[in-house]
């Protein structure tokens, strides 16, 4: 984003191990069965624990006629090349899919409800690995990322999404905030902004079937000139008795607000 709204990243969870730039580190059951089964040409390496291989068969067989390379490994082989002890015995080196432009994605965007996240500044890998979770479970269409390329999704995220990650794709925003606010509205989509307090109601508000949800970064919020710039500016009512719900929780409550709506339309 230009100007006020420019927000410098913080830094991301990363996986053990070289590779390349185009491949992620996949760690976790779910993560890594979900990829198989939306996308087996993506895999370029699996490894396993012993206990792994009769849930794994099918994998092993499609790698062993495709030429893809599988190791049965050791428990802490897995912990070093995940960077995790969470790896359930199993880890997959896949191709990433490629981040489209919002521009390209919008044009191919199909009429009818549609709700998307634009995330602006949350970059734990955990937050966001939920956040992929709850969009996956409401059938949130896209993740609007940063076009710098710094929030990538990681095996942590992955893992925590539970093969959700597969079923949201991740959308280039350009470097001009304004510019892709007009995009989206053209496209025929309300802008949120969500905050902590100070916003409508979000259980009293109208929410319409083409919506974008901008979440804040996990420490500080959203960028005050982006929320200003949004048509809404919604807030969760609670009981007072913390200051708010983490940017992950936060985010399934919204997303259930607007498939509520939509259902009630």
């Amino acid at each position: 984003m230009s100007g006020p709204w420019k927000r410098a990243s913080p830094a991301r969870g990363a996986g053990g191990g070289q590779q390349r730039r185009d491949e992620l580190r996949v760690h976790g059951v779910n993560a890594v069965r979900e990829v198989f089964a939306r996308r087996p040409q993506a895999l370029r390496k699996l490894y396993l624990t012993q206990s792994r291989l009769s849930g794994f068969a099918d994998v092993m067989r499609w790698c062993a006629a495709n030429r893809i390379g599988y190791r049965i490994v050791e428990d802490d082989d897995l912990r070093r090349l995940a960077a995790s002890s969470h790896h359930e015995g199993v880890v997959a080196d896949v191709l990433r899919e490629p981040v489209e432009p919002l521009s390209e994605w919008l044009a191919a965007l199909p009429d009818g409800p549609c709700c998307l996240l634009w995330l602006d500044g949350v970059g734990n890998p955990h937050n966001l690995g939920a956040i992929l979770r709850s969009a996956a479970h409401f059938g949130v269409a896209a993740l609007l990322v940063p076009d710098s390329g710094e929030l990538q999704l990681s095996g942590a995220a992955a893992r925590v999404a539970e093969g959700g990650a597969e079923h949201v794709r991740l959308v280039a925003l350009s470097d001009n905030g304004r510019s892709d606010l007009a995009a989206l509205r053209a496209a025929g989509f309300t802008t949120a902004a969500t905050l902590v307090s100070g916003g409508d109601e979000l259980f009293a508000a109208s929410l319409p079937a083409r919506l974008v949800y901008v979440m804040g970064e996990e420490q500080s919020g959203m960028d005050r000139g982006l929320a200003a710039a949004c048509d809404l500016r919604l807030s969760i009512p609670g009981s007072g008795a913390v200051e708010s719900l983490n940017v992950a929780a936060a985010t399934a409550v919204f997303l259930a607000a607007w498939a509520a709506a939509v259902q009630a339309a």
